[in-house]
Parts: structure tokens; sequence; C-alpha cells
């Protein structure tokens, strides 16, 4: 066996890109980070007002141009902050250049201005500025909107996850950011518009210019100036300084058994993974999934053939099926679902549960758009009962919440509804997917509101984008690195997909989600290694079975299903995620490292008796290529107080 030594960033991340913190930039109680550009975590005396200020450009699909800057010059200086540079982005002879300039004040006052001249036509879904407004602090607080019209309103922040645009016509926004101290947004270039980006699983609302009344893509002319600009002011008592976030360590405390229980975790199949799924049976049975999600879409002629196959792997695991309908006709969906019933009936697949969704239903509907025809969903829900009498029925979409949200289905016709998510729609850094984790449990109040409480299943989920409902095709990703709306996205391979998913099952099965499905068993959104036309680092080079790290999270999650959950609290839920289940001889806490850097984490409530296991850096080669490696605790805790996880790094105790 060829044995490579991966980098550290391989194993972090799955790929060399580096994903560098930006330069903190002060202006008396002001602080911002300045990333590539943009401005991120904006702070008055340490208290986060805005979560990003930006400048982006979007290509026709809606994926996000890396601006290549130039020309940067940054003066820091005490009393202030001043920016400039130049920047392009340029893929497939589209190209736009734009210059850029940001100043803050020690009175807290910050101005971002653009202006851009294309030299040729570029098409574009959208260009301009965005506005994030981060959850904590903000979710149900007052909010005064001006209107381009002069006039005011005086509303709140959404609690539910609002499908439509809170607010528009925007000019400014006002809310009070600190006690006794209002923030002031005032945007320029064209009237704005806010839109709740819990929706997307963003941790914020998204104020941004051009109004989605307007059509897209659209065509910015060569040789029209575009100037745009954001300011940010204050009223009231200012702190004195800006104050440092920085953490002393996170507490987490195990406490008893609750009454809650580890809902039921599976794996998606796609029908174009089922013959290497089916090569690799014994290690999809090592991963245990309690069922699995198949996807049926006469579109891409699946028949008896792909049945047949979702029945033998079905068997090899030993888990339940839940069948995924796609339905093409809008008249003689009836008969339709009558033949899947039939192909299924002869392969012999026996299933516990359907999903019906209309084609219409998988793309993306802007709010006061035009709806593609599709049936009525009554009609469609009667159809699908006495197609498939002994599964459970679902209905909602295959694609992400926000069209669940938008299109919110009949649910009184229904056992169950449903979703997926994808944490790389808007932004694709490292910190954005994490910072998802916070938007779940805010889809999942919401759907429970308009659904009546019926059980939700979230799945087939994870980093890449099993679908874009947004654009004609994937985001491309030839070059192995971070690309919002990709299928591939590198960090499936590393640790920070093996602690993303433990913070993401550990958040629904918390939120009440009756069931969780994540990715595939093999391919871009798989947790078993298998030869791909882009390159995989390090797994490349081995000549043995291999598993992604996630592979033992997903392993120890799906064995904790129908076990009841240990009540946990933890201190800083953006930085480390945990999570614990009695398995009725002993009790279990995984802990993952939801950050690039070392965390010192103090447990209080475990037994003296604990064992540990680490899936770290150290331990990466072992565990990819030994698939049995992290199934048990293999060392006391007593040994490893505090606890030091490394960079994305899971702990498996276990007392």
């Amino acid at each position: 066996m060829v044995m490579t030594t991966p980098s550290r960033a391989v194993k972090l991340t799955g790929t060399e890109q580096p994903d560098a913190i930006g330069q903190i930039l002060t202006a008396g109680p002001l602080s911002a980070e300045f990333d590539n550009g943009n401005l991120r975590y904006i702070r008055m005396g340490g208290v986060e007002v805005l979560r990003a200020m930006a400048f982006l450009v979007r290509d026709e699909n809606w994926g996000t141009y890396t601006p290549v800057l130039s020309n940067l010059k940054i003066d820091q200086r005490k009393d202030g902050f001043s920016v400039f540079y130049q920047a392009t982005c340029s893929r497939l002879g589209q190209q736009l250049d734009y210059d850029a300039t940001i100043e803050g004040k020690s009175n807290g006052n910050l101005t971002f201005r653009a202006m851009a001249t294309p030299k040729r036509n570029f098409l574009t879904s959208r260009t301009g500025f965005v506005v994030l407004h981060p959850l904590q602090g903000v979710v149900g607080r007052v909010i005064k909107v001006e209107h381009i019209d002069g006039s005011t309103t005086n509303s709140q922040f959404p609690e539910h996850v609002n499908p439509d645009c809170p607010f528009r016509n925007i000019r400014a926004l006002s809310h009070e950011a600190l006690p006794g101290v209002w923030a002031r947004y005032q945007m320029e270039g064209d009237a704005y518009e806010m839109e709740d980006h819990r929706n997307w699983t963003d941790a914020s609302f998204k104020t941004y210019i051009r109004p989605l009344s307007k059509p897209w893509p659209y065509t910015l002319p060569a040789g029209q100036i575009i100037r745009q600009s954001v300011s940010l002011s204050f009223s009231g008592a200012l702190p004195k300084g800006a104050r440092s976030s920085k953490s002393n360590g996170v507490l987490i405390k195990v406490g008893g058994v609750s009454a809650q229980i580890v809902p039921p975790i599976g794996v998606g199949v796609p029908a174009e993974e089922i013959d290497q799924a089916l090569s690799q049976a014994e290690l999809v049975k090592l991963l245990a999934p309690n069922f699995m999600v198949c996807l049926f879409d006469l579109r891409q002629l699946h028949g008896v053939t792909e049945f047949s196959k979702y029945r033998r792997l079905s068997e090899k695991v030993g888990a339940e099926v839940m069948l995924e309908v796609v339905v093409q006709s809008v008249d003689e969906f009836g008969g339709e679902l009558d033949l899947v019933a039939e192909h299924a009936g002869k392969a012999g697949l026996k299933l516990s549960a359907v999903a019906v969704c209309p084609v219409a239903h998988l793309k993306s509907v802007l709010p006061g758009g035009a709806y593609p025809p599709a049936p009525a969903l009554e009609d469609l829900y009667r159809a699908a009962r006495d197609a498939f009498p002994r599964a459970k029925l679902g209905g909602g979409t295959f694609s992400f919440f926000t069209e669940l949200n938008r299109k919110r289905p009949p649910a009184e016709l229904l056992d169950f509804i449903t979703n997926t998510t994808c944490p790389i729609v808007h932004a694709a850094d490292d910190r954005s997917v994490m910072e998802t984790l916070e938007a779940l449990p805010w889809q999942i109040e919401t759907a429970s509101a308009f659904s009546g409480g019926i059980a939700h299943r979230v799945g087939p989920s994870g980093i890449g984008a099993r679908d874009n409902p947004h654009g004609a095709t994937y985001a491309d990703n030839p070059n192995n690195l971070r690309v919002c709306l990709a299928k591939m996205d590198p960090r499936q391979r590393g640790l920070f997909s093996a602690a993303w998913t433990l913070g993401y099952v550990s958040t629904l099965a918390r939120a009440g989600v009756a069931n969780i499905s994540m990715g595939a068993p093999t391919g871009p959104l798989g947790m078993i290694y298998r030869e791909a036309e882009h390159t995989q680092p390090f797994f490349d080079d081995l000549e043995t079975v291999a598993v992604y790290p996630v592979f033992h999270t997903l392993s120890a999650l799906n064995r904790a299903s129908g076990n009841l959950m240990l009540s946990i609290s933890c201190s800083d839920i953006r930085t480390v995620a945990c999570f614990g289940w009695n398995d009725k001889s002993s009790n279990v806490v995984m802990i993952a490292n939801l950050t690039a850097n070392e965390q010192i984490v103090e447990l209080s409530g475990i037994g003296a008796d604990a064992t540990i296991g680490m899936l770290d850096e150290d331990s990466f080669v072992t565990a990819t290529t030994n698939p049995k490696a992290f199934r048990k605790a293999g060392r006391l805790l007593g040994d490893a107080k505090p606890l030091r996880l490394g960079g994305y790094a899971v702990a498996y105790v276990s007392y």
C-alpha cells in the first residue's frame, strides 16, 4: 500500500486552498474584519451589529465571483481607518472591474462605496451591495424602515422564517444594536429590499440592492457607470472602545437522561451512486444507516433496474427505504404514480415511506413570480395514497427549505413534510458554512407552525449542493476549491465535514426533527472514497479501501438512533457542538470543534471512568484507512482534562 502524508490543510478541509482570516480594523469603539474586499463581523463595543457589508458580483446562475484585488491600500490610524482597492471579477469571457473605498471614523461612522464601469456587456443575476444582519440580538427586535418615497414603517425582524421579502423599497434601516444605542444603515444606488436568509440556512437577514421584482439575469451595459454606497452611523451613548471577542474556553455540562429520543438517521442513495454503493455494501452496512432515501425520476429513465438495485442494497445493509418520486405530469400524474408503484412491485422493493414532489417545485420561484404548471397538491397526494397505500406519505420539496416555505403543502393530507438544505448557497468560506447551523432551529420551528406540527424529515443533506434550484446546473469546481452551489465540495473529505455533520444532526435532533438523512454512501456527497474525475488529494494515492472522517461521525450517530438523549449545555455553540445519548449500557457524548483553531473544553458531569476516542489530525490517516478505527473510545478521559480539541476534531466520550 502506498501511504502518503497529507498536509494539515487536506486533513482539515480536503483542499490546499487557504481560508485566511481577514485583517481587523478599528475606529474608536467600532471594529470590522476586512476580508478580500468586504467587511465582516462589524462590532460596536465588541457586540456584533452586522454580520457583513459587501459588494458582491453574481453570475447568471447566482454563483458568487471571488474578486481579485489590486492596488490595495489600508490605512489604520489612531482615529480610524480607510481602505482603497480595485477588483476584477471574471469567468468565461465575462469580466467586471470596480473601484472601492471604505472609511471608518472614531465616532463609529462607516462608509463603503463602489464604482464599476463594464468594458463589455456583463451578464449577472445581481451586482451590488449586500448588508447582512446577524440573528442573535436581532430576531424579533424592533426595526424602523425608511422607504425611498420618504415614508417610515415601524416593525420587527421576523421570528418565523419569512418566505417573502419582509421589507421593500428601502432607503435606510434603524434598530437598537446595544441598549440605548441605535444603528442606522443608509443605502444608495437603487431601491433595496430585505430577505430572510434563514430560508437558505444563512445565519442572517439580508438587505440587498436590485429588487427581485426586476428581471434576472440581466445585463450591465458596456460603458455605463454603476455607483453604489452603504453607510452606517450610530446614535446614543457609545462604548468607549472596541472590546475583544476572544473566549477563555468552552464549558460543557452533561446532565441526566432526557425524555427526547434520537430520531432515525439515514443516508441518501442517488441512482448514479447505486452501483458504487453495492460494490461497497459491507462498508455501507458498517455505516449502519437506519434507512435509505432513494430518488426515482422518470426524466432520468429510472425503472425496474434501479428499484432492483435499491432492494439489493437495502437487504444487504438492513435499512428501510424511503422513496422520493419526482412527478413529471401535470394532468396524468395518477397513471405516472401507478407505474412507479408497479416498477417497485416488480423489483420486490418494500417501501416504508414515499415522498412526492412535482418537477415545478424543484426550481426556485422568486416572490411575486409566476409558478410553472404543476398538479394541484391535494389531487397529487390523494393519487399517491392510492398508489402506495402501505407506505407513509410525504410532501414538500427535494430541494431547499426555501421552496418548502414558499410552496407550503396541505399538511393535513400527509404523514410528513420534507426538504433538504445546503450550507454553500450564498457563501462558501469555512466560517459561513459553520454559521449556517444557527439558522436550522428557526426553519424547523417555522415548518412546525405552518404544518400544524406534523413530522418533519430533513435530507439528504451535505456540504455540497444536492440540487441547484436557482440555476440550470451546479457551479463548476474543477480545481478542488470552496465554491458556492457546487456539488463537489472538498471539505466533505476532511475533518471539517465530520465536525459540521455532528453540529448539523445534533441541532436538528434537538429541534425535534422526525428523521434526518445525510449525503450519500459514495460520490461528491459521500462518506466512502471512490475514484472520480476531480482530484482527491491523499485519497487518490491510496491503494486500499478508504473512508472520509465523516464516515465515523455518521456511523456513531446512526447507532444512536432510538436511544434517549442526554441533557447537555454548552457555553459557546458557535465554537463547539456537542450531543449525547444513553445506549442502555453507557452514556455517550460526542464533541466537535467547529473551528480551525484549537479549543479548550471543560467537561463536567462525566463519570470518572470515562474513556475517549479522538478523530483529529493525528488520527486522520488511521481513521481514513481503517473504517473501524473510531468505533470505540481508546483512553481514559482523566488523562486528557481539560479536553483540547484540534481544528475540526471530534471526540467520542463513553462512561
